[in-house]
């Protein structure tokens, strides 16, 4: 399987009003998400994942299989704080055909070593033992408090190369972007930038694309950037993507995103959020919707 490349979504995960996961409103978003050729990081952050149960997870990825989601353009998150649950939702997600899976680092407890890292991924790598795994670490240092050093990719590129495929990098310190690409980007070790800050920048050092949360909600354009990165206008491009990812940041970010998609589909259930994250009030929705066109954005489905 060729590895993957490009944008991709961590998929919002829409919820009942009961706070259930909403299968056909998640499906029916990972369609449109792929009509514009956007990957499927499903299970991310912006997915909510660490409010989901395992069960929960397992039964995302098996209904986006089953509703036409192709596993080659799939890279749900499987990290868990527990290594037998991550080494679960691992060997599922690469029995189910995905392209890759995107693995935190076990975030409870702070102030973690290297080798108690290493010791993690490689518990992951031999507990799944299928040479079908592309596993991609997921380096969030701001939320996890577990950061991912440039030593600890080393010894696991070195360890099991061909395995431990890639990043994403949302550290969103472009000097650790860099040197991820120059370091190992030669050995096959893909870097994705987590933010689309970042894409027209990744794009022109060897980045392979970006996995970013507003693809959810902006995807054409990303998309377009993607294919056009050498073109004259490509920083006018990043500069229209940019503008509008600072409007989405200037609110928690899971809550504005979901809120732009309930206003632009007319569906009051995509706004809600499971806890203990809260929804935008009505108030903040109708500042962002205002603010999203000011800068010119529109969601069309």
């Amino acid at each position: 399987m060729e590895k993957i490349h490009g944008v991709l979504a961590p998929v919002v995960t829409p919820f009942t009003n009961d706070y259930g996961v909403d299968y056909d409103r998640l499906l029916e978003h990972c369609l449109w998400l792929r009509s514009h050729q956007i990957g499927i990081a499903a299970l991310g952050t912006n997915s909510e994942a660490n409010s989901l149960s395992p069960d929960e997870r397992q039964r995302i990825i098996q209904a986006l299989i089953d509703g036409g989601v192709e596993p080659a353009a799939m890279m749900p998150g499987t990290g868990a704080c527990d290594l037998p649950t991550a080494i679960s939702l691992t060997s599922f997600a690469v029995k189910a055909g995905c392209a890759g899976v995107l693995t935190l680092p076990p975030f409870y407890y702070k102030g973690v070593s290297d080798e108690g890292l290493f010791n993690y991924y490689a518990g992951i790598v031999e507990g799944v033992d299928n040479p079908d795994l592309r596993l991609y670490l997921y380096h969030i240092p701001q939320v996890s408090q577990v950061p991912i050093s440039l030593s600890l990719v080393e010894r696991l590129l070195r360890t099991y190369p061909g395995q431990i495929a890639g990043i994403k990098d949302s550290s969103g310190d472009w000097d650790n972007t860099a040197a991820l690409i120059r370091e190992f980007s030669a050995e096959g070790f893909d870097v994705f930038p987590g933010s689309e800050d970042f894409l027209l920048q990744g794009l022109r050092h060897g980045a392979v694309g970006c996995i970013s949360a507003t693809a959810n909600v902006n995807p054409g354009p990303m998309r377009q950037l993607l294919l056009s990165y050498e073109n004259p206008n490509a920083d006018e491009q990043q500069a229209e993507l940019s503008a509008v990812r600072a409007v989405f940041q200037d609110y928690v970010m899971i809550a504005s995103m979901k809120a732009a998609i309930a206003h632009w589909r007319n569906d009051v259930v995509w706004q809600t959020v499971r806890p203990p994250l809260v929804a935008l009030t009505d108030e903040q929705a109708r500042a962002l919707i205002g603010r999203l066109e000011e800068v010119g954005f529109s969601m069309s489905f």
